[in-house]
């Protein structure tokens, strides 16, 4: 995660907690006018439509009074959703034996991106298994990642 998308989990976890849900992840995406903060909340029992609205509420009402962003934006709250973006090496250790579309930011072993199978966490260290061969990366070397839904 980027410097401004951790500051900006910090500063909005405490707030999504309180409310009974879990901080997934902050992605911001900048494009002018256009840019946009997406917050993902998660909770055991799923998140609907008017959980999101409530943590957009709350939300909304910190970064009013932090401002932390100095530019326009469209706030987004949603639920991670099957195709749930990675955003720490900790989250990935839940779904290993899934598979995974990842991005590095510099190409390691000839691969920069790939589809792999979440083979081991260890720390800051995620194992994947591409088509019979290993591949260890840190996380910090994940530009991005997701699960990707596997249907029988």
């Amino acid at each position: 995660m980027a410097r401004v998308e951790e500051r900006l989990a910090e500063m909005l976890q405490p707030a999504v907690e309180a409310l009974g849900f879990s901080l997934w992840g902050v992605e911001f995406v900048r494009a002018g006018k256009h840019s946009t903060l997406r917050i993902y909340i998660d909770h055991e029992d799923g998140v609907g439509v008017d959980d999101c609205a409530q943590v957009s509420y709350q939300a909304s009402s910190i970064l009013d009074v932090e401002d932390p962003i100095n530019a326009e934006y469209y706030l987004e709250v949603s639920s991670p959703g099957m195709e749930r973006p990675f955003f720490k090496a900790a989250q990935f250790a839940d779904y290993i034996g899934e598979v995974a579309a990842v991005e590095l930011t510099m190409a390691q072993q000839g691969k920069r991106k790939f589809k792999g199978t979440i083979a081991a966490v260890d720390g800051d260290q995620i194992e994947f298994n591409i088509d019979g061969e290993t591949l260890k990366v840190a996380n910090s070397s994940i530009k991005k990642a997701h699960l990707v839904p596997q249907f029988n």
